[in-house]
């Protein structure tokens, strides 16, 4: 059994934790109408009860709230040194006592409104039932951008006005935002029939969130019921958050490495935590543990293994190799670790002076300053990036393909199962919904790139480009990910392994790599194309996950369709607006050269944005990795990613006995490090450590334990902080203002010497 699965009940059919009268499948129906998937059959139920309420004033309430809460937090949270992702994991367990509680309190008085005719309504229709929270869950999945944290287009913002120092109107961004959101959901209308209702599509990841609904609506009788240990665990999670937060911020990043050798440059790039290699560096903050990454309390320990093998291959093989024993690319010229250009002395490129006042390149400066040069570990990162796109398309072909053709043709000639059945007594949503919405998506798009040309620089047919390429990939991907899970980007099923952390970023790399070739110089026009590229097929493959959920769960497709727009909507216009007041509130934020050593308002992930912008869009591929530049060598990757499947597929033919041959997963061991930057050595220790704990110890020795507890613990922690992290931020953070708690334990994890280079006769002032 996967670490992700709550263990499931030897009859899920006679589940019935609202003890309500149940409409479905009798012990007499044919077993053909059951699902074809063995772990459908064993998580899902084949009953419903059509009468629950689903549009309830908790619903609405809850959902909404849960909503605006997460994309506000989300967003606060973004532009930190570790952005912790508050997912819908948390809502889902605090909103189902939540819930209850409301079903306890609220009059249940029956009352009429006018215009609505005889029909009744109520506060309070009953307890509180499993399709309400569903429908909850949905809301705040939309609050956390279907777990990315905030908008992607919310980068775009960030970059013009903390990187670039450039402006853009509020209309214009707003308008990104919500298109690049929306016309992914015209895209998952499209397909709807064909990824959803078939049975074989099956969208693993799901059934983890269908396992922990059912548990979560389980009488509970034990002492220590679940409530109670949320609560104990949120308000430890809560104040223990001021320690790593405000009192000891060196608790973040314990690089003791740094302490013993403090005049050391290689000690202290192998020991450093957020710089260097991290090589023994802990954490007590649960921010640092989570960020990036995910909470690791929710990942299977078969995939930790596999990130854990690519991150030890890479970061402590590959990069020392290429850095200190083979020179390359004058590397020792510049930090170990860091994600900022450079020039060929070793100094910062100042991107602001080859801008110029069209927001394009300004090819004399460039010519200047000399051409951009990454630092050995940024520059492996794109190779593996490039190998990752590569690795995955042969490895899915070669050990997935015949499984993907055979699920997707039974897709088709298969009998409907029970659940596609029971899901008929609902009415379906009209296909013109979506035609009118995706219509509409398009055309206030084309306004934006035709009418405000002058703020985000792509022309409208660069617009219908990225539409086109997104179009043609979400149908495979979604198939893909429906059938094996292979490229979902956030669970993982214990039979397909997931690509947990390339899989986001191979997809991203295409798109912007494409439109640099086709039109540089112009770095706005180039992220706006990837938004639009990548966002739209990444938001239609998170929609139709959600509408795979709706349809186990037998939430009415209306009430799905409703949810998922309001809540998408709602969510991006918080972002932005959040966004908007950090970056006019905070001074310097973002310029981590600028900013004290333990201010958290770093910006990682939008450094990295800003980075990708300069490469791609305003210098453009063809003078990083093309002839013009100093990387092209890295392009032979993309050959080693698509070899490497193939010869582990020819070993596995060839060796078919030895069972070990087809573990051998490369997507997951070349895109281990994907996530880096903006994540740093320091998060994958604290990750993978806290991983094997839960996810192999306490699930193997204690696993009653850990299927009662471990999600609610995930949820507490997460909460926890984020509670606490906003508190500090409104007594002593804004305009980075801070109560003058100055010593040792505030200073940063002391490792100034981290960001310094190797090479003779040189000096670099350190660079975070």
């Amino acid at each position: 059994m996967s670490s992700l699965e709550l263990q499931a009940l030897p009859n899920p059919t006679n589940l019935d934790p609202e003890n309500h009268v149940i409409n479905g499948a009798s012990t007499d129906d044919d077993n053909e109408e059951l699902s074809p998937i063995e772990e459908v059959r064993l998580t899902v139920t084949s009953t419903d009860d059509p009468t629950l309420p689903v549009w309830t004033f908790r619903m609405w309430y809850l959902g909404l709230t849960s909503c605006a809460l997460l994309s506000s937090l989300n967003q606060f949270f973004s532009y930190r040194s570790e952005p912790l992702v508050i997912t819908q994991i948390t809502v889902q367990v605090a909103t189902v006592y939540m819930g209850q509680l409301m079903a306890n309190v609220l009059p249940k008085t029956k009352f009429k409104l006018p215009g609505l005719g005889s029909r009744e309504f109520s506060l309070n229709p009953g307890p509180f039932n499993m399709k309400e929270h569903v429908l909850i869950s949905i809301f705040a999945n939309a609050g956390s951008a279907f777990g990315s944290g905030s908008a992607y287009a919310v980068g775009i913002f960030t970059i013009i006005k903390a990187f670039y120092r450039r402006s853009i109107s509020f209309l214009a961004v707003w308008l990104l935002i919500i298109t690049t959101q929306v016309l992914g959901y015209g895209w998952a209308g499209l397909l709807r029939k064909y990824v959803v209702e078939p049975a074989h599509m099956w969208w693993p990841s799901t059934l983890v969130q269908v396992s922990l609904f059912r548990a979560l609506h389980e009488k509970d009788d034990e002492p220590m019921t679940r409530a109670k240990f949320f609560l104990i665990v949120l308000i430890c999670s809560f104040f223990w958050y001021a320690v790593p937060g405000y009192l000891f911020t060196t608790l973040t990043s314990i690089s003791w490495v740094c302490w013993i050798f403090s005049k050391s440059v290689t000690a202290q790039q192998l020991g450093s935590g957020l710089r260097g290699l991290g090589l023994g560096a802990l954490t007590l903050d649960w921010t640092a543990v989570a960020s990036f990454l995910f909470s690791p309390l929710i990942s299977p320990f078969f995939a930790i293994v596999n990130v854990f093998v690519g991150y030890v291959l890479i970061i402590y093989i590959a990069i020392p190799t290429a850095y200190w024993g083979l020179d390359l690319y004058n590397a020792s010229r510049f930090p170990i670790f860091s994600s900022h250009l450079f020039t060929a002395q070793g100094q910062k490129y100042n991107i602001t002076a080859i801008v110029d006042d069209k927001f394009e390149i300004d090819l004399a400066k460039y010519e200047e300053q000399g051409r951009i040069n990454l630092s050995m570990f940024f520059a492996l990162t794109y190779g593996f990036g490039f190998a990752t796109i590569a690795s995955t398309l042969t490895h899915v072909a070669l050990f997935y393909g015949r499984e993907i053709y055979d699920r997707y043709c039974a897709s088709y000639k298969g009998r409907e199962d029970i659940h596609t059945r029971l899901m008929k007594k609902y009415g379906d949503i009209p296909s013109w919904w979506f035609y009118i919405l995706l219509a509409a998506t398009v055309v206030v798009s084309l306004v934006l790139c035709i009418f405000l040309k002058d703020q985000v620089q792509l022309p409208w047919w660069g617009l219908l480009f990225a539409g086109a390429i997104a179009f043609v990939f979400t149908l495979p991907i979604s198939v893909i990910t429906a059938t094996t899970n292979q490229v979902s980007v956030h669970l993982e099923n214990k039979r397909k392994l997931s690509n947990l952390i390339a899989s986001r970023l191979s997809y991203n790399i295409i798109t912007e790599y494409v439109m640099g070739l086709v039109y540089p110089g112009r770095p706005i026009a180039n992220v706006c194309f990837k938004t639009y590229g990548y966002m739209s097929m990444a938001q239609a493959v998170s929609f139709l996950n959600d509408f795979k959920l709706g349809h186990y769960m037998k939430i009415p497709p209306r009430s799905m369709f409703f949810v998922q727009l309001i809540g998408t909507v709602l969510a991006g216009t918080i972002n932005l607006v959040v966004a908007g007041l950090l970056l006019n509130s905070i001074e310097n934020i973002c310029q981590d050269d600028l900013l004290p050593a333990d201010s958290p308002w770093t910006c990682p992930g939008d450094r990295v944005f800003f980075d990708a912008s300069v490469i791609w869009g305003l210098v453009g591929p063809k003078r990083i990795f093309g002839s013009l530049g100093n990387y092209w060598v890295m392009n032979w990757f993309f050959v080693g990613g698509a070899l490497g499947p193939v010869i582990v597929w020819l070993l596995h033919k060839t060796l078919p006995k030895q069972s070990w041959i087809p573990l051998i997963n490369l997507p997951v061991l070349l895109g281990a490090t994907g996530m880096m930057p903006p994540a740093t050595p320091l998060n994958y220790n604290a990750w993978i450590i806290v991983g094997t704990i839960f996810n192999f110890f306490i699930f193997r020795y204690r696993k009653q334990w850990w299927q009662r507890y471990n999600y609610i613990l995930s949820a507490a922690l997460d909460a926890g902080v984020a509670f606490m992290a906003i508190v500090l931020y409104f007594l002593f953070g804004i305009q980075n203002t801070q109560l003058n708690l100055t010593w040792w334990g505030t200073e940063g994890e002391h490792c100034e010497l981290a960001t310094c280079p190797t090479a003779k006769g040189m000096w670099l002032k350190a660079v975070q």
